[in-house]
């Protein structure tokens, strides 16, 4: 398999660059350094909803347009904002890539930001929100991060607020997109079947000539040291209990990222693995039948987030019973460590799971561009090898330095009756 190339263009455009030739197929990406973690109060929303214009057309490719001619030629499009980025997809057949690239490079500069198309899509976010709030685990994650982070952008939804979203303007919408969106702020990732010397200068030719600009100084404040346990209980509407338990987690590109993710390989099972029902925390807590469920969430950020567990609880039991047992095997974990058997388990597991995951040339580009966020463009190829060099006493390590009480935000999520009344 060919490495991935990484160029700069004279505008300050990156241009990472990887041939994949076992099928006649290019995935080709924008991703651009700005997501929610940018947006002050006020504004919090704004990364999504710019993305959503995006969609709506420029004077060279109205609306709709795109739809039609990437159907037609029989490739997919798509883009999604995330905490750290927003970034924009094609997938096409090699021969018809070109519409990806010229569509892209219109809409970096010339999107319209319509203003009745503003007002409409401001009832689509506000409808979206509303949607995600049906279901009661939403409610429980905003509480936690809301009270994980006081301070950082990782505090608020990507969604934002519906304060915000019904008080901004056409005007604050298209100013974050002219501050953020110039190729100092960006990427360009193609992954297929290509030539790397063609690729770019067909990227040069298409992105070169866009007008240098400085790199924005994005809105970011750093989260002040957690002094004690935090913890916040929710009532909602519904039948089901849960219970998450958060930490304190560093940064994607630091070391301990990688121990952490295999410790978690070792508490729930690998994010993408057939099972996890010979894990710790399976046994613990759904074998004993206080669990319906249990899963984990360990995002690969800019900054330091959050490694989340969260319980599904069986109906008649209660989140202070999952609590104890979750506590009770991490400070086994954090006692004893883990076995050299389970290690190398949790070590393949994980790196079948991650492996899966980049199958296709479409997520092979996301993870790319994902590491261009970070700010480490070799994040991607070096996943598995960083993986792979974990040791059961780094698990026992991290365990203990940072699965601690002073760094742990609790939540509850309480099941009510339409009147409100505990189910």
């Amino acid at each position: 398999m060919t490495p991935p190339t990484h160029h700069t263009l004279p505008n300050g455009l990156t241009v990472l660059l990887k041939e994949v030739h076992s099928a006649p197929v290019i995935s080709w990406w924008l991703a651009y350094r700005v997501g929610s973690r940018n947006e002050p109060t006020g504004k919090t929303g704004i990364s999504h909803w710019v993305e959503h214009m995006m969609f709506k057309g420029s004077p060279r490719f109205p609306a709709g347009t795109l739809d039609r001619e990437i159907d037609r030629a029989g490739g997919q499009w798509n883009a999604f904002t995330s905490m750290d980025a927003t970034k924009y997809f094609e997938t096409l057949p090699a021969d018809k890539v070109d519409i990806a690239m010229q569509a892209e490079a219109d809409r970096m500069t010339n999107a319209l930001f319509d203003p009745e198309e503003t007002e409409s899509e401001r009832t689509v976010i506000i409808s979206e929100r509303q949607g995600a709030e049906n279901q009661p685990t939403f409610w429980l994650q905003e509480e936690l991060r809301a009270a994980a982070f006081r301070v950082h952008g990782y505090h608020h939804e990507i969604i934002g607020d519906e304060a915000d979203l019904r008080t901004m303007t056409r005007d604050d919408l298209y100013a974050h997109y002219r501050g953020h969106y110039n190729p100092a702020n960006a990427a360009a990732i193609a992954v297929g079947a290509f030539d790397s010397a063609d690729m770019l200068a067909k990227i040069d030719e298409l992105y070169g000539a866009i007008p240098a600009q400085p790199a924005p100084a994005l809105f970011a404040r750093p989260e002040p040291p957690q002094q004690g346990q935090r913890r916040v209980a929710i009532e909602r509407p519904g039948k089901t209990a849960f219970c998450e338990i958060c930490h304190r987690a560093p940064a994607a590109t630091h070391p301990d990222w990688m121990k952490l993710k295999v410790l978690d390989a070792v508490l729930t099972g690998s994010s993408g693995a057939s099972d996890n029902k010979t894990s710790r925390l399976y046994e613990a807590l759904v074998k004993s039948e206080i669990a319906a469920s249990v899963g984990a969430s360990l995002t690969p950020t800019i900054d330091p987030y959050l490694y989340s567990i969260i319980v599904t609880l069986r109906d008649g039991r209660s989140p202070e019973a999952a609590e104890a047992a979750l506590l009770r095997e991490i400070e086994r974990l954090q006692a004893d460590g883990i076995s050299e058997s389970e290690l190398k388990k949790a070590r393949k597991q994980s790196r079948a799971a991650f492996a899966y995951s980049t199958e296709s040339v479409t997520w092979q580009a996301y993870w790319l561009a994902q590491s261009f966020i970070l700010g480490e463009v070799g994040w991607f190829d070096a996943y598995a090898e960083r993986l792979m060099s974990v040791t059961a006493d780094d698990v026992q390590d991290v365990a203990r330095r940072y699965l601690l009480p002073v760094s742990r935000v609790v939540g509850y999520l309480h099941p009510t009756d339409a009147q409100g009344e505990p189910a």
